[in-house]
């Protein structure tokens, strides 16, 4: 049975929105090519790092969701490795409380979006 799992990206603030944009469809190809669900994806823009990376004080934060299987994981962290845009990352294995929870917020999300766009 595949697991869930959960992983954010810390892209350099140098990247233009295009070269972002690059580096996210080549790691969800890398996914979806290994078999794996993408269940969500979100896109946080660019943030303030909590302390320097690389001399750098900001970096564009990219957050996906996906079911797959543990080999994929370790087939995604090194590409990560290799990639020069990427600062940071972190994948973590989330439990049933943590997708219940992550449902959960979309729904909320959705509900209140839909909402102020009726009033």
């Amino acid at each position: 049975m595949p697991k869930h799992y959960e992983t954010v990206i810390i892209m350099n603030p140098v990247l233009s929105q295009e070269q972002v944009t690059e580096t996210v469809d080549k790691f969800r190809r890398i996914l979806t090519e290994n078999g794996t669900e993408i269940v969500h994806e979100n896109n946080w823009g660019l943030r303030k790092l909590a302390y320097p990376i690389q001399k750098k004080n900001t970096g564009f934060y990219y957050l996906t969701e996906f079911k797959g299987d543990g080999s994929v994981v370790a087939k995604l962290e090194l590409e990560y490795k290799r990639d020069e845009r990427i600062m940071r990352f972190l994948t973590v294995a989330l439990d049933k409380h943590a997708v219940a929870y992550n449902e959960k917020k979309r729904k909320n999300a959705a509900q209140k979006k839909q909402e102020e766009s009726a009033n």
